[in-house]
């Protein structure tokens, strides 16, 4: 499990030492900091504590004990603090900085391919000279190739993943301990005084060169993102046994090349290997920046789901790529979506040092989510005293607001694209919710409670026909609009008509003893309960089937499966503001994955019934 997870948790912050090292001294920001022994000691020293403290101490030591059921992930944590706390169960801002923080994370899902395979294929350039003009059209038909393997699944491939990761943070280690053994005095940088004498020193570039340091430690979040799959011990296991020390030594290995050859900062990684190495180290190098994309891609689906299932997102369309592999899907509409912003950004930047300018503003931001929700998660969810809650969780904070203050710079040379982004898609997500709510308001006040439908039956006043109907319903006391539409449409009811309730819970898998739950409502009437987590896959007639009592004789492939599709109408006398919402949210519903195949119900056993909505 390990070593599975260096390729899929580590996979970007393995690939920082391509372009990390060289903006502290090559950045647009920071080209006036002098390239001296001691700026270059205290350089890597930065590094090797920011690494120490935001991801060793902070995400390994603190924020992966804070698992949703063995699922981490920005939304889950938030689900976690909502679901342990009756006051927070319903708190517009614990829900708010959780979609933040999952928007920030879609917006460095495009700018981490883009760099790690820009800075990685540059490797070639200097390896192979006459390639130089071939850098951004090579960058962009590798992504596009990456892309375009998706629907096939990360299963197959993915089984490399582990081998040439390790190859990879060895690599990394080996270059990196061939300058340190020419140049020893760079060990001075283990000490955090260097660090500090540093930034004291160039303290007009303070910002700048903060903002470079933190390129080290992007794809921090990823480590909890991906507990899920792996589980804390073999994450921790890698980090310290294997990544933390290649990138150390990697890192200091640079600074003790460029302590004697400053020219070699124009790209400082592929130049400590001897020039016959390059052309390999380029070919390993550009495996590894695919990889880290990899589980950015993979990454942006799983966070896709979970949010398509807490109903904070439209039905997307959701393919499974492996019947043995647990979270191996595909997403096509974000998978395209990311793929043309990614090859625009290759394109637009053309180098990963223009590219540098942009990134690391959406992830110092949400890094500083995920520390004020570790406060929150500390008070309501482990029950810490203040006092202890502040000593553990604040200096983290701080150091996360230092951080985010530092990238600020950036935001005027390309930072504000990932914030916009983050901030359109959030915007999205909030239409989304606000339309489901009215929706449901809407649809509350027009229907008709179950006690008159039971009366109606009772007088026989309604024709039966033989077999078993399902009617998708959003409530437990009112009549699905799918079943008034039938009424009035054909006049007749099933002998047995089932009234499916699907909620989806606050927490990754339901337990089996609540996943159903069953009210005979008399007259042939039932209504069913049925409870998903958000991790869970809603396959409604396999669970119906398994967990249904055996007096209801249930078979998926007989039973018709009745639901509405609403199209809607804003309302004249809305504002202008209100207009634009809705419009939004009746676009998103047009454009949504169908129930059908959402919940995986037969098609050929799905009966659709529509009606016109105003808002």
């Amino acid at each position: 499990m390990a070593l599975a997870a260096l390729g899929v948790v580590f996979g970007d912050i393995g690939t920082s030492p391509l372009y990390a090292f060289r903006e502290c001294f090559a950045g647009p920001h920071t080209t006036h900091v002098a390239l001296t022994p001691e700026n270059l000691t205290g350089a890597a020293s930065l590094v090797i504590w920011s690494l120490l403290s935001i991801i060793s101490f902070k995400y390994l030591f603190l924020i992966l004990r804070l698992d949703n059921r063995g699922e981490g992930g920005i939304l889950a944590l938030s689900a976690l603090i909502r679901g342990h706390s009756r006051v927070l169960a319903k708190s517009p801002p614990i829900l708010l900085l959780g979609l933040a923080g999952a928007a920030l994370i879609y917006a460095d899902g495009t700018l981490t391919p883009a760099i790690s395979v820009l800075s990685a294929v540059e490797g070639f350039a200097v390896s192979v000279p006459m390639l130089e003009g071939w850098v951004v059209p090579l960058s962009a038909g590798v992504l596009a190739g990456v892309f375009a393997l998706q629907r096939y699944g990360s299963a197959t491939v993915g089984k490399l993943f582990g081998p040439v990761v390790l190859l990879w943070f060895g690599v990394l280690a080996a270059l990196g301990l061939g300058m340190i053994v020419q140049h020893p005095g760079v060990l001075l940088a283990v000490s955090p005084t260097e660090a500090v004498a540093f930034l004291l020193r160039e303290w007009r570039h303070a910002m700048p060169l903060l903002a470079a340091v933190f390129l080290a430690v992007t794809g921090g979040e990823a480590l909890y993102a991906d507990l899920g799959h792996f589980g804390r011990h073999p994450i921790r296991l890698s980090w310290t046994f294997i990544v933390f020390p290649g990138l150390v030594l990697n890192y200091l290995g640079q600074a003790a090349l460029l302590s004697t050859t400053p020219e070699a900062i124009r790209n400082p990684f592929f130049l400590m290997a001897p020039q016959a190495w390059r052309l390999p180290l380029s070919v390993l190098a550009t495996a590894a920046a695919i990889i880290a994309s990899q589980a950015l891609i993979s990454g942006a689906f799983s966070l896709t789901a979970q949010a398509v299932r807490l109903g904070v997102l439209p039905r997307f369309h959701i393919r499974h790529t492996s019947e043995e592999e647990y979270g191996q899907i595909y997403v096509p509409t974000v998978n395209w979506l990311l793929a043309f912003c990614c090859i625009l950004l290759v394109t637009e930047f053309r180098s990963s040092a223009a590219l540098a300018g942009a990134y690391g503003v959406a992830i110092a931001l949400t890094m500083g989510i995920t520390s004020l929700l570790f406060l929150v998660a500390a008070r309501h969810v482990w029950h810490w005293p203040l006092w202890k809650t502040i000593l553990a969780g604040v200096p983290f904070l701080l150091i996360d607001a230092v951080f985010l203050l530092a990238n600020g710079t950036k935001i005027f040379h390309g930072g504000w694209l990932p914030l916009g982004m983050g901030a359109a898609l959030l915007g999205v997500m909030l239409i989304w919710i606000r339309g489901r709510r009215l929706l449901g308001e809407r649809l509350e006040r027009d229907t008709m409670p179950i006690a008159a439908l039971l009366d109606e039956l009772r007088a026989n006043a309604i024709h039966r026909v033989p077999g078993m109907a399902v009617y998708m319903t959003g409530g437990r006391n009112v009549v699905p609009a799918a079943l008034l539409h039938n009424l009035k449409h054909n006049r007749v009811l099933h002998e047995k008509a089932l009234l499916l309730h699907v909620v989806t819970l606050d927490e990754p898998h339901a337990d089996h003893a609540r996943q159903l739950e069953v009210e005979d409502l008399g007259e042939g009437l039932s209504h069913i309960v049925l409870r998903f987590g958000f991790a869970d896959e809603p396959d409604v007639p396999a669970l119906l089937k398994r967990r249904l009592p055996k007096r209801y004789r249930f078979a998926p492939t007989r039973a018709s499966y009745f639901l509405g599709r609403e199209s809607y109408q804003v309302r004249r006398q809305a504002g202008w503001f209100d207009r634009a919402r809705l419009s939004i949210f009746a676009m998103l519903s047009r454009n949504a994955s169908t129930p059908t195949a959402y919940f995986r119900l037969p098609p050929n056993r799905v009966v659709e019934l529509g009606a016109q909505l105003i808002l």
